[in-house]
């Protein structure tokens, strides 16, 4: 494999050969709040406002972001055959704009450049122009943000991409402001170079994207290429999470939790590696740190602004150190990935603090992310109108409040002391300012000024302390103004709703739920996953085709869609997970052979019989010129580290002998950066691990429905076991062992934990159970 730093510098090299004319933009724009001003006064001109608005092709798209951008004067194609076709008809550049309907700057954009007549006149007369939502097409995106990475080093939405007739880029960027401004060039400048050296010299710049993409071909090939026989006597670096757990300590801020410099991100694959770190080495001093690092974080992250305090979920990301100024928007995969680290913190510590958030994320996802059949909506938008009769959005208008806001709505005496007023306790304990408790350095858009973002800095117990009241008043105190808020903060302009179904987050989703049901032993959260299941099972599983996903007629019915797109290798593997960790919640056998059902055709679609490892896509698109295999661990975990994990339970579940002989190969493709680069793939390393040290298997067998099964199923299921696969053994099960077990009980109550092939003797007590799950008694192996 090219090493990264020579792939960026060959690729921008070429780049900027083609650019020649002007400097590089810059993806962000400068803090400078009279220059932000200055083009947010103007996002519309007034030609464009006098003019009545055509719809494009986007308006027969059902891509909330496409439909968001139907109206534009830009003559917008959607990624697909008439677009490329016209582009080499007429031999005309494309301009291809990858963005998500949540996304500010998305927004910004459109408002400056794609709303105006004047730019839109150049985009449609030089360019061939596409608009693809960057959720609805991961490949699309995956591609060219891999070039714009290489060649600007930065990425961001939204995405900018100049490309040729054969779909080969040649330039691009994220954001670009309307006009030239700094010694840098605007949007309209950079169209008209762009269309200008076209005409002049296409044939050098053909030449260089052909070398760009030889660069980036070069880029997916992995640095171990062995043959089967050569992997089955290689073996993964069982040491691996040392690497991991020392890079991710010497990023962790020690104050204020978390890792890495601002911006902040949630980065639930990192704790979740941390804890299983804690676990398997619990009485070291490793093992101790990464306990308390990811602890930390989950606390601070609670206290913080990024945590709605008023309407419960956690915003993508903070601008700051202190998780206190998030980007508004809302994710759902944020919401499932969190929901599940706070239920891992609340099965080790047993503290009420994480199974509050849990229940708190849950709320949220139920009420405000939920299609009433189950699926789950993808996002809610950062931007918002401030009042009904506004005209223009604001960053944060939703959820933010100055303090005269405040102080009129909980104008009430306290219940437990009437001296005091209730707005008066709560300004205390969220910080609530005159002014506003934002930092200038933190609304570089001076969109926050005035404005308080709700922090809890200050302990219930602190907050006792000063009002001269108990802790329990404290929080019924809260309680009362949190719910008037609420209900105030209802009547305001909701932000845009991205309903998208996306399968991938509906998995993640369903495994929020499902584990959260196991450990809290919360029956709705059950009946909650199973709903999600049962929906995607019929909505999303086309003639045995997985679907990337659903969408909702303005009736609130799920669309028939004549040319669906179909699943990518991230909805296969999460919802693989999801209905895995679904069967150990439910212990029924249908999700466990959905599973089984949906790996075989994951392994038919993008595994790599040569080079090992899953590509992102399958090869049936012709549009995807470059297939890639994807191991980074970001905001989302990487495919092939949960597919890693799903083939770790699978392999014991069903004992199929095609999922054990991936699991070596499938590391192995990814062993440079494993070695290297370990922090960035915490998910991966945690399934390496898991398959170094082996896991332990645990079979019930007996009837669900009787209370001394149920004893022994809460005793596994509230415990913090990353290391343990849990199986019903009846005449159901997809392994021969599990039945063996079964016949064995012949439907008495008993439990098997097994461990390599190797089962020990049955026990029929909780004490029994958790003596053996503890490593305190070894009982002798059953035959």
């Amino acid at each position: 494999m090219l090493g990264l730093r020579n792939v960026k510098s060959r690729i921008h090299r070429l780049w900027n050969i083609t650019q020649t004319a002007f400097p590089k933009t810059q993806s962000k724009i400068p803090p400078n709040y009279s220059y932000i001003k200055r083009f947010q006064s103007s996002t519309v001109n007034s030609t464009s406002r006098s003019m009545e608005k055509i719809k494009n092709r986007l308006a027969q798209e059902r891509s909330p972001y496409l439909l968001q951008h139907a109206e534009n004067p830009v003559q917008w194609y959607p990624w697909g055959d008439e677009a490329f076709e016209k582009a080499r008809s007429e031999k005309k550049l494309i301009f291809l704009s990858v963005g998500y309907s949540t996304c500010h700057w998305c927004h910004v954009m459109e408002h400056e450049s794609f709303e105006n007549q004047d730019v839109a006149a150049v985009m449609n007369e030089h360019y061939v122009n596409i608009k693809v939502d960057r959720e609805e097409r991961p490949d699309v995106d995956q591609l060219y943000m891999t070039f714009v990475q290489a060649a600007s080093g930065q990425g961001g939405w939204p995405m900018s991409v100049f490309l040729t007739p054969d779909l080969k880029p040649i330039g691009g960027g994220t954001y670009y402001p309307p006009e030239d401004a700094y010694g840098r060039p605007g949007f309209k400048t950079i169209l008209l170079h762009m269309a200008k050296r076209w005409k002049s010299d296409s044939k050098s710049m053909l030449e260089n994207s052909s070398k760009m993409m030889k660069i980036l071909n070069d880029t997916t090939a992995f640095d171990i290429q062995l043959g089967t026989e050569l992997s089955n006597i290689m073996k993964p670096n069982p040491k691996t999470w040392i690497t991991c757990y020392s890079q991710l300590q010497r990023i962790y801020d020690d104050e204020w939790g978390g890792f890495g410099m601002p911006p902040k991100f949630p980065q639930p694959t990192i704790l979740d590696f941390l804890f299983h770190i804690s676990y398997k080495m619990s009485k070291s001093s490793e093992g101790k740190k990464s306990l308390e690092m990811a602890l930390e974080t989950l606390q601070k992250m609670t206290m913080g602004g990024i945590h709605d305090h008023i309407g419960q979920g956690f915003a993508r990301y903070s601008t700051d150190e202190k998780w206190h100024v998030p980007h508004f928007e809302k994710m759902l995969y944020d919401q499932a990935q969190l929901a599940v680290s706070y239920t891992t913190a609340f099965q080790i510590t047993k503290h009420e603090q994480y199974s509050d958030v849990v229940h708190d994320i849950l709320q949220y996802v139920s009420r405000d992310l939920s299609h009433k059949l189950g699926g789950f909506y993808s996002a809610e938008d950062a931007d918002s109108l401030p009042a009904v009769d506004s005209t223009k959005k604001r960053e944060g208008a939703f959820c933010t409040w100055t303090q005269e806001e405040v102080k009129t709505l909980l104008d009430q005496p306290l219940d437990s002391k009437p001296d005091i007023k209730l707005s008066e306790l709560f300004c205390w304990h969220f910080s609530v300012l005159p002014n506003g408790n934002v930092r200038p350095d933190s609304d570089p858009h001076g969109e926050l000024l005035g404005q308080n973002v709700l922090i809890e800095f200050r302990s219930k117990e602190n907050t006792a302390k000063k009002f001269q009241i108990t802790v329990e008043n404290v929080e019924k105190e809260l309680k009362i103004a949190k719910s008037i808020l609420f209900e105030a903060r209802k009547k305001r302009p909701r932000p845009h709703l991205d309903n998208k179904i996306i399968t991938s987050w509906n998995g993640l989703m369903i495994t929020a739920y499902a584990r959260a049901a196991s450990a809290l032993n919360v029956e709705e959260y059950k009946q909650r996953a199973i709903k999600a299941a049962e929906f995607l099972k019929t909505h999303a599983w086309n003639n045995s085709v997985l679907l990337r996903s659903c969408y909702v007629n303005e009736n609130g019915d799920i669309a028939n869609i004549e040319k669906p797109i179909a699943g990518f290798l991230n909805d296969y593997a999460f919802l693989i997970r999801g209905l895995l960790d679904l069967y150990e919640c439910t212990l029924q056998s249908k999700w466990l052979k959905w599973a089984d059902e949906l790996q075989e055709q994951q392994d038919e679609l993008f595994w790599d019989k040569e080079k090992f490892g899953y590509y992102s896509s399958s090869d049936k698109d012709p549009s995807i010129i470059l297939r890639f295999k994807s191991d980074h661990d970001g905001a989302e975990p990487s495919g092939n580290s949960i597919s890693a994990l799903n083939l770790l339970r699978l392999s014991i579940l069903t004992e199929k002998s095609e999922y054990r002989s991936k699991i070596d190969p499938l590391f192995l493709a990814f062993a440079g950066r494993l070695s290297s680069s370990s922090s960035a793939l915490p998910a991966l390393v945690s399934a390496l691990t898991l398959h170094c040290d082996s896991i332990t298997s645990v079979y019930v067998t007996g009837d669900l429905d009787n209370p001394e099964l149920e004893a022994l199923l809460s005793a596994i299921r509230q415990r913090y076991m990353p290391n343990l696969v849990l199986a019903l053994a009846d005449e159901n099960s997809l392994s021969e062992l599990a039945k063996g077990l079964a016949i064995a009980e012949n439907g008495k109550v008993a439990a098997y934990v097994c461990k390599n092939n190797t089962c020990n003797l049955p026990v029929h007590s909780t004490e029994e159970l958790i003596a053996l799950l503890d490593g305190k008694v070894e009982s002798p192996a059953s035959n």
